[in-house]
């Protein structure tokens, strides 16, 4: 794990691995800062690379080109998890990588990031590790209907994951044991979903203010800064972030999503080893954007308190949506549109988002609604 006696200087480079929008909006921060930025990324004309100063185009587990990127690099940071630990540790000899790769194994695995809550005494759905068909049969016995059967890698935006509500799902779930070892957790009643970005650079910790997401078909549709919900339910959720920070030695931003029950209970869910898109509200809301502490705590510069400025309410552009927000552009001069560079605009596929500062949430909520886009 790196730990930067000076911080690193405007002049110096970054290398990201992964050329997504996380990417992009990184290496708007890190520009700004002064920094130079190269990214790793096996499509040609990738969000991160129209604005980046090189590319080396290759996939993430090349070992070879993530060691040009390294040679070329003062320090190297990752946009999403799905980035080869082994080949990222071959790499430790030639460059520094804050994040380091034990929280990268650690956010990659379901069954590793349950385990790694659990020693910390952080409270999770109860679950139980699938590996064959039979496993199922015993593990619902213990946890109940409804559950959700997930595995145990590379699941998103409800990807590689199944509700099962009785046992006429049972079938129809077996497709994912297909992918390997899988978990099974109980469906937690949560009145709100929540989230919280934390940021470290191996000597302090912050935190960005607790948000609400609502989702529609597993993709966050809106987030909403700041969450409605009682200061000790904040308090709390703060030091949950900052005892899983400390734990991680974070470098950079770790977002964690929770769900919050009705009796008041928190249980955490997942968490983003970076940027996270329940965060992007803090471009404009917030004293420092979680792009901003990113790239403060990879280079090891210090970090401050966060602090929202004004509420906001944030809402994804998917492909389906695009044609109609580029509309909203001349009618609506208080929406900050956000767009990511992407050629192709698929269905689901999320090409932007729009943020809206206010001092009316509800009243943001209903303007939104209105325009009929995200019906």
């Amino acid at each position: 794990m790196i730990n930067l006696v000076k911080p690193l200087m405007p002049g110096a480079t970054i290398g990201i691995v992964g050329g997504g929008q996380l990417g992009r909006m990184m290496t708007m921060s890190a520009k700004q800062m002064g920094f130079r930025v190269g990214v790793l990324d096996p499509m040609e004309n990738c969000p991160t690379a129209q604005i980046a100063d090189w590319h080396i185009i290759a996939e993430y587990d090349d070992i070879l080109a993530l060691e040009e990127m390294a040679k070329r690099s003062d320090v190297m940071t990752y946009e999403f998890e799905n980035v080869s630990v082994e080949a990222l540790n071959a790499i430790l000899p030639f460059c520094e990588v804050p994040q380091g790769t034990d929280l990268l194994a650690i956010t990659q695995d379901r069954l590793l990031e349950k385990s790694f809550l659990e020693a910390n005494n952080i409270v999770i759905a109860p679950y139980a590790t699938i590996i064959s068909p039979t496993d199922i049969q015993d593990a619902i016995e213990n946890i109940g209907y409804p559950c959700v059967l997930k595995t145990t890698r590379g699941g998103y935006d409800g990807k590689g994951q199944y509700v099962l509500k009785s046992r006429t799902d049972l079938a129809s779930s077996m497709n994912l044991l297909r992918e390997g070892t899988c978990e099974l957790e109980a469906w937690i009643p949560f009145e709100k979903e929540l989230s919280i970005m934390v940021a470290g650079n191996g000597r302090e910790y912050t935190t960005f203010p607790v948000v609400e997401n609502i989702h529609r078909n597993n993709i966050l549709h809106e987030t909403i800064a700041p969450a409605n919900i009682p200061q000790d339910v904040v308090k709390e959720v703060e030091r949950i972030a900052t005892v899983i920070a400390k734990a991680l030695d974070l470098r950079g931003v770790l977002g964690i999503e929770m769900f919050l029950t009705e009796a008041g209970s928190i249980y955490v869910n997942e968490l983003a080893p970076r940027p996270h898109n329940s965060g992007h509200y803090s471009i404009e809301a917030c004293n420092m954007s979680q792009f901003d502490a990113h790239i403060r705590g990879i280079c090891g510069w210090p970090l401050g308190k966060t602090r929202l400025l004004s509420d906001a309410v944030m809402v994804n552009v998917l492909g389906e949506h695009l044609e109609e927000t580029y509309r909203m552009i001349g009618r609506k001069a208080h929406w900050q549109f956000h767009y990511y560079g992407k050629s192709a605009a698929k269905k689901g596929r999320k090409m932007g988002h729009i943020t809206i500062v206010t001092e009316n949430i509800d009243r943001t909520l209903e303007e939104i609604k209105k325009t009929k886009i995200w019906d």
